[in-house]
Protein backbone atom coordinates (compact mmCIF):
# COMPACT_ATOMS: atom_id res chain seq x y z
CA UNK A 1 0.00 0.00 0.00
CA UNK A 2 2.95 2.43 0.76
CA UNK A 3 4.66 1.58 -2.52
CA UNK A 4 1.59 2.12 -4.24
CA UNK A 5 1.15 6.06 -2.69
CA UNK A 6 4.68 6.66 -3.14
CA UNK A 7 4.38 5.42 -6.91
CA UNK A 8 1.35 7.68 -7.04
CA UNK A 9 2.85 11.08 -5.21
CA UNK A 10 6.12 10.49 -7.59
CA UNK A 11 3.62 10.46 -11.14
CA UNK A 12 1.98 13.29 -9.87
CA UNK A 13 5.25 14.91 -9.44
CA UNK A 14 5.79 14.16 -13.17
CA UNK A 15 2.74 15.36 -14.46
CA UNK A 16 2.79 18.40 -12.92
CA UNK A 17 6.46 19.18 -14.10
CA UNK A 18 5.58 18.36 -17.70
CA UNK A 19 2.63 20.32 -17.43
CA UNK A 20 4.57 23.68 -16.32
CA UNK A 21 7.06 22.90 -18.77
CA UNK A 22 4.68 22.82 -21.72
CA UNK A 23 2.93 26.30 -20.15
CA UNK A 24 5.33 28.07 -20.63
CA UNK A 25 6.70 29.96 -24.12
CA UNK A 26 9.19 32.45 -24.81
CA UNK A 27 7.13 35.28 -27.46
CA UNK A 28 8.75 37.26 -29.86
CA UNK A 29 7.85 40.94 -29.82
CA UNK A 30 4.40 41.88 -31.30
CA UNK A 31 2.27 39.63 -32.21
CA UNK A 32 4.95 36.50 -33.37
CA UNK A 33 4.66 33.98 -30.83
CA UNK A 34 6.08 31.00 -30.61
CA UNK A 35 4.15 27.67 -31.08
CA UNK A 36 4.11 24.42 -28.18
CA UNK A 37 6.60 22.92 -30.59
CA UNK A 38 9.09 25.53 -30.17
CA UNK A 39 9.53 27.19 -33.36
CA UNK A 40 8.53 30.48 -34.17
CA UNK A 41 5.16 30.84 -36.25
CA UNK A 42 5.11 32.03 -39.63
CA UNK A 43 3.73 35.34 -40.64
CA UNK A 44 1.90 35.47 -44.22
CA UNK A 45 2.04 39.11 -45.60
CA UNK A 46 -0.14 39.99 -48.87
CA UNK A 47 1.42 42.74 -51.09
CA UNK A 48 -0.44 44.44 -53.85
CA UNK A 49 0.73 45.46 -56.93
CA UNK A 50 -1.45 47.81 -59.77
CA UNK A 51 0.30 46.10 -62.82
CA UNK A 52 0.45 43.03 -64.23
CA UNK A 53 2.33 39.57 -63.27
CA UNK A 54 5.07 40.34 -66.28
CA UNK A 55 5.23 44.03 -65.29
CA UNK A 56 8.66 45.43 -63.86
CA UNK A 57 7.08 46.26 -60.33
CA UNK A 58 5.32 43.10 -59.68
CA UNK A 59 8.82 41.54 -60.63
CA UNK A 60 10.54 43.57 -58.12
CA UNK A 61 7.53 42.54 -55.79
CA UNK A 62 8.18 38.85 -56.48
CA UNK A 63 12.19 39.41 -55.39
CA UNK A 64 11.41 41.68 -52.51
CA UNK A 65 9.13 38.26 -51.43
CA UNK A 66 12.01 35.95 -51.85
CA UNK A 67 14.53 38.66 -49.91
CA UNK A 68 12.43 39.01 -47.15
CA UNK A 69 11.69 35.16 -47.00
CA UNK A 70 15.58 34.06 -47.05
CA UNK A 71 16.34 36.74 -44.57
CA UNK A 72 13.84 35.50 -41.89
CA UNK A 73 14.46 32.17 -42.79
CA UNK A 74 11.23 31.56 -43.87
CA UNK A 75 9.62 32.90 -40.78
CA UNK A 76 7.71 35.77 -42.61
CA UNK A 77 6.38 35.12 -46.04
CA UNK A 78 5.05 37.48 -48.81
CA UNK A 79 2.07 36.62 -51.09
CA UNK A 80 2.12 39.08 -54.12
CA UNK A 81 -0.80 39.70 -56.01
CA UNK A 82 -0.45 41.80 -59.28
CA UNK A 83 -3.15 43.71 -61.42
CA UNK A 84 -4.82 45.84 -58.18
CA UNK A 85 -7.10 42.53 -57.47
CA UNK A 86 -6.75 42.76 -53.97
CA UNK A 87 -8.05 46.39 -53.95
CA UNK A 88 -10.70 45.95 -56.90
CA UNK A 89 -8.06 48.39 -59.06
CA UNK A 90 -8.90 50.98 -57.44
CA UNK A 91 -5.76 52.47 -56.35
CA UNK A 92 -7.35 55.46 -54.19
CA UNK A 93 -9.23 52.49 -52.34
CA UNK A 94 -5.95 50.62 -52.04
CA UNK A 95 -4.65 53.49 -50.29
CA UNK A 96 -7.64 53.33 -47.90
CA UNK A 97 -7.60 49.66 -47.36
CA UNK A 98 -3.83 49.89 -46.66
CA UNK A 99 -4.35 52.23 -43.74
CA UNK A 100 -6.78 50.36 -42.31
CA UNK A 101 -5.33 47.38 -42.24
CA UNK A 102 -7.11 44.94 -45.09
CA UNK A 103 -3.99 45.32 -46.80
CA UNK A 104 -0.67 44.06 -45.27
CA UNK A 105 1.68 45.98 -48.14
CA UNK A 106 1.38 48.09 -51.01
CA UNK A 107 3.20 49.07 -53.83
CA UNK A 108 1.99 52.08 -55.74
CA UNK A 109 2.83 54.92 -57.52
CA UNK A 110 4.13 58.19 -55.51
CA UNK A 111 2.10 60.48 -58.28
CA UNK A 112 -1.07 58.54 -56.49
CA UNK A 113 -0.39 59.46 -52.73
CA UNK A 114 -0.49 63.22 -54.39
CA UNK A 115 -4.47 62.62 -53.78
CA UNK A 116 -3.90 62.42 -50.44
CA UNK A 117 -0.95 64.40 -49.48
CA UNK A 118 -0.14 67.25 -51.85
CA UNK A 119 3.52 67.62 -51.52
CA UNK A 120 3.90 64.48 -53.47
CA UNK A 121 3.11 66.14 -56.94
CA UNK A 122 6.68 67.82 -56.38
CA UNK A 123 8.13 64.17 -57.37
CA UNK A 124 6.48 64.70 -60.59
CA UNK A 125 6.83 68.11 -61.89
CA UNK A 126 7.79 67.68 -65.39
CA UNK A 127 11.52 67.91 -65.96
CA UNK A 128 12.56 68.47 -62.56
CA UNK A 129 15.54 65.35 -62.43
CA UNK A 130 18.13 65.38 -64.84
CA UNK A 131 18.84 62.21 -64.91
CA UNK A 132 18.39 58.58 -62.71
CA UNK A 133 21.29 59.57 -60.32
CA UNK A 134 19.56 62.50 -59.16
CA UNK A 135 16.14 61.07 -58.60
CA UNK A 136 17.34 58.36 -56.07
CA UNK A 137 19.65 60.91 -54.74
CA UNK A 138 16.37 62.97 -53.93
CA UNK A 139 14.22 60.12 -52.99
CA UNK A 140 16.82 58.73 -50.50
CA UNK A 141 17.27 62.27 -49.20
CA UNK A 142 15.75 64.28 -46.58
CA UNK A 143 12.97 65.31 -48.93
CA UNK A 144 12.76 62.00 -49.70
CA UNK A 145 12.09 60.72 -46.10
CA UNK A 146 9.52 63.55 -45.07
CA UNK A 147 7.16 62.56 -47.82
CA UNK A 148 7.04 59.22 -46.20
CA UNK A 149 6.41 60.30 -42.84
CA UNK A 150 3.45 62.25 -44.33
CA UNK A 151 1.56 59.08 -44.90
CA UNK A 152 1.84 58.16 -41.01
CA UNK A 153 -1.00 60.04 -40.20
CA UNK A 154 -3.21 57.76 -42.70
CA UNK A 155 -2.20 54.69 -40.71
CA UNK A 156 0.93 53.76 -43.24
CA UNK A 157 3.99 52.95 -42.60
CA UNK A 158 6.65 53.93 -45.78
CA UNK A 159 9.48 51.58 -45.83
CA UNK A 160 10.82 53.11 -49.07
CA UNK A 161 10.80 53.69 -52.56
CA UNK A 162 11.60 51.51 -55.90
CA UNK A 163 12.49 53.64 -59.03
CA UNK A 164 10.59 53.98 -61.97
CA UNK A 165 11.68 54.78 -65.58
CA UNK A 166 11.18 58.01 -66.52
CA UNK A 167 7.64 58.72 -68.59
CA UNK A 168 7.06 58.32 -72.16
CA UNK A 169 3.80 59.18 -74.61
CA UNK A 170 2.51 56.63 -77.15
CA UNK A 171 -0.62 57.58 -79.33
CA UNK A 172 -2.62 56.35 -82.35
CA UNK A 173 -2.81 60.11 -84.11
CA UNK A 174 1.29 60.87 -85.25
CA UNK A 175 4.66 61.22 -84.02
CA UNK A 176 4.90 63.41 -80.75
CA UNK A 177 7.70 65.90 -81.99
CA UNK A 178 7.04 69.51 -79.92
CA UNK A 179 4.13 70.46 -77.53
CA UNK A 180 2.11 71.36 -80.40
CA UNK A 181 1.82 67.71 -81.78
CA UNK A 182 -0.32 67.08 -78.92
CA UNK A 183 -3.38 69.43 -79.75
CA UNK A 184 -6.27 68.02 -79.51
CA UNK A 185 -5.00 64.75 -78.48
CA UNK A 186 -7.41 62.92 -76.22
CA UNK A 187 -4.79 61.79 -73.85
CA UNK A 188 -5.39 59.43 -70.42
CA UNK A 189 -3.15 60.37 -67.80
CA UNK A 190 -3.62 59.72 -63.73
CA UNK A 191 -5.58 61.27 -61.96
CA UNK A 192 -3.83 64.04 -60.93
CA UNK A 193 -4.08 67.63 -61.82
CA UNK A 194 -0.35 68.23 -62.13
CA UNK A 195 -0.60 65.85 -65.05
CA UNK A 196 -3.82 68.13 -66.52
CA UNK A 197 -1.64 70.83 -65.91
CA UNK A 198 1.28 69.79 -67.91
CA UNK A 199 -0.53 68.40 -70.62
CA UNK A 200 -3.12 70.74 -71.03
CA UNK A 201 -0.50 73.45 -71.36
CA UNK A 202 0.41 71.63 -74.63
CA UNK A 203 -3.22 71.61 -75.42
CA UNK A 204 -3.51 68.06 -75.06
CA UNK A 205 -7.30 67.11 -74.22
CA UNK A 206 -6.61 65.14 -71.09
CA UNK A 207 -8.42 62.20 -69.51
CA UNK A 208 -8.02 61.09 -66.24
CA UNK A 209 -8.66 57.33 -65.71
CA UNK A 210 -8.25 54.23 -64.12
CA UNK A 211 -5.35 52.59 -65.26
CA UNK A 212 -7.21 49.11 -65.21
CA UNK A 213 -9.57 51.06 -68.25
CA UNK A 214 -7.03 52.46 -70.41
CA UNK A 215 -6.47 48.79 -72.58
CA UNK A 216 -10.00 49.22 -73.42
CA UNK A 217 -10.35 53.04 -73.85
CA UNK A 218 -7.28 52.88 -76.83
CA UNK A 219 -9.10 49.60 -78.37
CA UNK A 220 -12.43 51.43 -78.38
CA UNK A 221 -10.52 54.88 -79.49
CA UNK A 222 -11.89 56.28 -76.68
CA UNK A 223 -8.81 57.84 -75.66
CA UNK A 224 -6.20 58.30 -78.63
CA UNK A 225 -3.02 58.32 -76.07
CA UNK A 226 -1.49 57.70 -72.73
CA UNK A 227 2.03 58.39 -71.11
CA UNK A 228 3.67 55.40 -68.61
CA UNK A 229 6.92 54.03 -68.30
CA UNK A 230 8.06 51.50 -70.99
CA UNK A 231 7.89 48.65 -68.71
CA UNK A 232 4.03 49.47 -68.03
CA UNK A 233 4.05 50.12 -71.86
CA UNK A 234 4.95 46.58 -72.84
CA UNK A 235 3.64 44.72 -69.86
CA UNK A 236 0.03 46.58 -70.91
CA UNK A 237 0.61 45.27 -74.27
CA UNK A 238 -0.01 49.11 -75.70
CA UNK A 239 1.46 48.27 -78.95
CA UNK A 240 -1.48 46.45 -79.76
CA UNK A 241 -3.82 49.38 -79.70
CA UNK A 242 -1.12 52.21 -80.54
CA UNK A 243 1.09 53.43 -82.91
CA UNK A 244 3.39 56.12 -82.09
CA UNK A 245 5.75 56.03 -79.29
CA UNK A 246 7.65 59.29 -78.16
CA UNK A 247 11.13 59.08 -75.87
CA UNK A 248 10.13 62.12 -73.96
CA UNK A 249 11.20 61.46 -70.51
CA UNK A 250 8.68 64.21 -69.66
CA UNK A 251 8.38 62.83 -65.98
CA UNK A 252 9.38 60.88 -63.32
CA UNK A 253 7.17 58.88 -60.71
CA UNK A 254 8.58 56.52 -57.90
CA UNK A 255 6.76 53.45 -56.32
CA UNK A 256 6.38 53.98 -52.70
CA UNK A 257 6.65 50.64 -50.55
CA UNK A 258 4.28 51.16 -48.06
CA UNK A 259 3.14 48.25 -44.91
CA UNK A 260 -0.06 48.19 -42.33
CA UNK A 261 2.11 50.48 -40.09
CA UNK A 262 -0.04 48.38 -36.66
CA UNK A 263 0.66 45.03 -38.41
CA UNK A 264 4.23 46.54 -39.15
CA UNK A 265 5.02 47.16 -35.41
CA UNK A 266 3.29 44.01 -33.97
CA UNK A 267 6.77 41.97 -35.88
CA UNK A 268 9.68 41.27 -34.31
CA UNK A 269 12.06 43.87 -34.51
CA UNK A 270 14.39 41.57 -35.97
CA UNK A 271 11.64 40.99 -38.99
CA UNK A 272 10.68 45.05 -39.29
CA UNK A 273 14.45 45.15 -39.83
CA UNK A 274 14.76 42.57 -42.73
CA UNK A 275 11.55 43.91 -44.30
CA UNK A 276 13.64 46.98 -44.24
CA UNK A 277 16.80 45.71 -45.34
CA UNK A 278 14.65 44.05 -48.53
CA UNK A 279 13.17 46.90 -49.70
CA UNK A 280 16.09 48.77 -49.92
CA UNK A 281 18.07 46.01 -51.74
CA UNK A 282 15.41 45.63 -54.01
CA UNK A 283 15.76 49.43 -55.09
CA UNK A 284 19.30 48.65 -56.22
CA UNK A 285 18.31 45.41 -58.20
CA UNK A 286 15.24 47.23 -59.69
CA UNK A 287 17.36 50.47 -60.87
CA UNK A 288 19.85 47.96 -62.67
CA UNK A 289 16.65 45.78 -63.72
CA UNK A 290 15.33 49.37 -65.28
CA UNK A 291 18.23 50.57 -67.30
CA UNK A 292 19.44 47.20 -68.87
CA UNK A 293 15.45 46.73 -69.60
CA UNK A 294 14.98 50.10 -71.82
CA UNK A 295 16.90 49.57 -75.11
CA UNK A 296 15.14 45.40 -75.06
CA UNK A 297 11.86 46.67 -74.91
CA UNK A 298 12.26 49.41 -77.57
CA UNK A 299 13.65 46.98 -79.67
CA UNK A 300 10.66 44.75 -79.35
CA UNK A 301 8.23 47.92 -79.29
CA UNK A 302 9.25 48.28 -82.92
CA UNK A 303 9.25 44.66 -83.54
CA UNK A 304 5.96 44.85 -83.09
CA UNK A 305 4.91 47.84 -85.89
CA UNK A 306 5.20 50.77 -83.53
CA UNK A 307 7.14 53.71 -84.64
CA UNK A 308 9.60 55.44 -82.57
CA UNK A 309 11.37 59.28 -82.35
CA UNK A 310 12.93 60.02 -79.18
CA UNK A 311 13.24 64.01 -78.67
CA UNK A 312 16.26 65.75 -79.63
CA UNK A 313 18.00 68.53 -76.84
CA UNK A 314 16.67 71.42 -78.50
CA UNK A 315 13.04 69.83 -79.05
CA UNK A 316 12.84 68.62 -75.40
CA UNK A 317 13.76 72.30 -74.58
CA UNK A 318 10.20 73.55 -75.91
CA UNK A 319 8.54 71.08 -73.39
CA UNK A 320 10.95 72.25 -70.27
CA UNK A 321 9.59 75.85 -71.61
CA UNK A 322 5.98 74.22 -71.07
CA UNK A 323 6.51 72.92 -68.03
CA UNK A 324 8.54 75.73 -66.33
CA UNK A 325 5.92 78.11 -67.55
CA UNK A 326 3.49 76.24 -65.43
CA UNK A 327 5.22 76.35 -62.10
CA UNK A 328 3.10 79.12 -59.90
CA UNK A 329 0.09 76.49 -60.79
CA UNK A 330 2.62 73.51 -59.82
CA UNK A 331 3.61 75.67 -56.53
CA UNK A 332 -0.03 75.38 -55.56
CA UNK A 333 -0.84 72.01 -55.98
CA UNK A 334 2.28 71.14 -53.55
CA UNK A 335 0.69 73.15 -51.21
CA UNK A 336 3.24 74.12 -49.47
CA UNK A 337 5.73 76.64 -50.53
CA UNK A 338 8.57 75.88 -48.20
CA UNK A 339 9.16 72.21 -49.61
CA UNK A 340 7.99 73.37 -53.32
CA UNK A 341 11.32 75.65 -53.15
CA UNK A 342 13.44 73.15 -51.33
CA UNK A 343 12.70 70.78 -53.79
CA UNK A 344 13.99 72.87 -56.48
CA UNK A 345 17.00 74.00 -54.71
CA UNK A 346 17.78 70.43 -54.30
CA UNK A 347 17.51 69.94 -58.34
CA UNK A 348 19.49 73.24 -58.77
CA UNK A 349 16.41 74.95 -60.79
CA UNK A 350 14.48 78.22 -59.80
CA UNK A 351 11.25 79.45 -60.80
Amino acid sequence: MKRTIILLITVLLVVSILAACGGSSSSGQGQEENNGGGEREVVTLKLATPDPDSSNVTLAAKEFANSVEERTDGLVKVEVHANGTLYGGDPSAGVKQLGAGSLDLLVLSTSLYANFQPEFSAISIPYLFDDREQFISFLNGELGEHLLMSVEDMGIKGLGYWTRDFRQITNSKRPITKPSDLEGIKLRVPNNPLWVEFFKGAGTVTTPMDFAEVYNALQLGTIDGQENPLGVIRSSNFQEVQQYLTISNHMADGWLVGVNQEKFEGLSEDHRQAIQEAVEEVQAWKSQQDQKGSEEIIEFLQSEGMEVNELSSEQQQQFVEVSQAAYPTFKELVANDEFFEEVLSFVGKSQ
